[in-house]
C-alpha cells in the first residue's frame, strides 16, 4: 500500500511537473506570438507612415505646379491687358507731354 501511495506522490509530482512545463512553454509561445504582432503593428505604421508622406509629397507637387501655372495664366491676363494699341498711346504719350508742360 505504502508503495502504491508513492506512486501516486511520484506520478503527482511528475504531473505537475509537466503541468509546469507546458504553462512555461505557453507562455513562452504567447510572448513570441505578442512580439510578432507588435513588429507587424510597427511594420504597418511605418508603411502607412511611408505612404502617406509619399501621397503628401506628390500632392505638394501638384499644388505647386498648379500654382505656378495660375501665375504664369494670371501674368499673361495682366500683360495682354496693360498691351496698349497704338492709337491709345499716342493718346497716352500726348496727355503725358501737356501734363508735363503745363499744358491741361
Amino acid at each position: 500500500m505504502r508503495d502504491v501511495i508513492q506512486k501516486m506522490l511520484e506520478a503527482e509530482t511528475e504531473a505537475k511537473r509537466i503541468v509546469a512545463k507546458a504553462e512555461a512553454q505557453a507562455e513562452r509561445i504567447r510572448a513570441e506570438a505578442r512580439r510578432q504582432a507588435q513588429q507587424l503593428v510597427q511594420k504597418g505604421r511605418a508603411d502607412t507612415r511611408a505612404e502617406a508622406d509619399r501621397i503628401l509629397e506628390e500632392a505638394s507637387r501638384r499644388s505647386e505646379s498648379q500654382r505656378q501655372e495660375a501665375l504664369a495664366r494670371a501674368a499673361e491676363t495682366v500683360e495682354a491687358g496693360l498691351q496698349l494699341d497704338e492709337q491709345l498711346r499716342t493718346r497716352a504719350v500726348g496727355g503725358v507731354v501737356r501734363c508735363v508742360c503745363g499744358e491741361t
